[in-house]
């Protein structure tokens, strides 16, 4: 391990914060040191999630026809997007959605609605949908519904929610480039609802937006200030009939440099590899594994992913294991959860690139 990077270890594993500038130094760490960094890194990560891998599945309980204009996402009203309008799932579909996610042996299943902020409809639906959840299967239970007040966050935390979803997407500085419709501070404020709600709290955001290398310095450093409890890294896959149509893939090497440097920065908080990870990533995505201790499986809100096959394979030939819901550890199992059928994406949409 380059002496650097060890030392880098060394005092997160001591609880020293890293400093802005060693956390830049890691952005910037040559081709030749990669794997240095990344066993530095996994020595991190193995100090708090040994070698289990949580697997997490999201479910679009409400596609589409949101008022907002984030300009990455092709579920706005204000774009020509591809992704269309579904009505809100039923009760019914929701908790058909937590049996699958299940199946595939998730950790964690997360309901998600296009929308600035839940409707008292929605809310009922994803509350009834929760309790439900909770009392016939054992499986953590996440919500992402856009902005909450103080009152709708304390109901969901009755109804059985465990964590509450809402990025930050990139630092204040950038925020206004991408988003116009609410404020960056309208995110943090949710977050601090979630966290005295007594949610824990999912707050991460997406590299490639245009952002510069201290855009991406400064999402770190605030979320680490908000103290989250998991920070979910997207790279962006730029979509159809959005403003950010046509840009460039991150490099993999950076996005492995990139979930690195989350990792110092968050020592003991769950790192995930999330939306985009497959064409970003590629063949190196069973690297991401030495950083981060989870990843979603079974796609995304509005694109394809891999399949739990998929991911259980790449997590047995990585020497990884599974972490399940009960705590206990499980090995992965390709043929076990091979004939789990794909999500119903409703309506059509867009599949990853190949």
């Amino acid at each position: 391990m380059s002496t650097t990077w060890s030392a880098l270890a060394t005092k997160a594993l001591a609880g020293t914060p890293i400093t802005r500038d060693e956390a830049r130094s890691v952005l910037h760490a040559p081709a030749d040191e990669l794997l240095a960094l990344l066993d530095a890194a996994f020595t991190v990560r193995r100090a708090h999630w040994a070698r289990r891998v949580s697997l997490h599945v999201l479910d679009n309980a409400k596609v589409g026809a949101c008022p907002e204009d984030c300009g990455f996402c092709s579920q706005s009203s204000k774009y020509a997007s591809p992704s269309g309008e579904a009505p809100m799932k039923s009760v019914d579909d929701l908790v058909e959605g937590a049996r699958r996610a299940h199946a595939a042996r998730a950790k964690r299943y997360c309901m998600v609605t296009a929308t600035r902020g839940p409707s008292q409809k929605d809310l009922d639906t994803i509350c009834a949908a929760a309790e439900r959840i909770k009392a016939e299967i054992d499986i953590e239970l996440c919500a992402s519904l856009g902005l909450l007040t103080a009152a709708k966050a304390q109901r969901l935390a009755a109804s059985g929610v465990d964590r509450f979803n809402h990025n930050l997407e990139t630092s204040e500085r950038h925020y206004n480039a991408i988003v116009s419709t609410h404020t960056w501070a309208d995110r943090v404020e949710t977050v601090q609802h979630a966290k005295a709600a007594g949610m824990d709290t999912c707050c991460g955001g997406i590299v490639g937006l245009g952002e510069s290398e201290d855009d991406l310095l400064d999402l770190a450093f605030a979320l680490r200030d908000l103290d989250v409890d998991s920070v979910p890294v997207n790279f962006l896959d730029a979509r159809p009939g959005t403003p950010l149509a046509g840009s460039p893939l991150v490099e993999p090497g950076y996005a492995l440099r990139a979930l690195c440097m989350f990792r110092f920065v968050h020592p003991r908080t769950d790192l995930r590899v999330a939306g985009g990870r497959e064409i970003t990533l590629r063949a190196l995505q069973a690297m991401a594994l030495y950083p981060a201790n989870s990843i979603f499986t079974q796609g995304y809100l509005t694109t394809g992913g891999a399949t739990p096959s998929a991911d259980h394979q790449m997590i047995k030939d990585a020497g990884f294991e599974l972490e399940l819901a009960s705590g206990e550890a499980a090995p992965a199992d390709p043929e076990a959860v091979a004939q789990i059928p794909p999500p119903v994406r409703r309506p059509s949409l867009p599949t990853v690139r190949t």
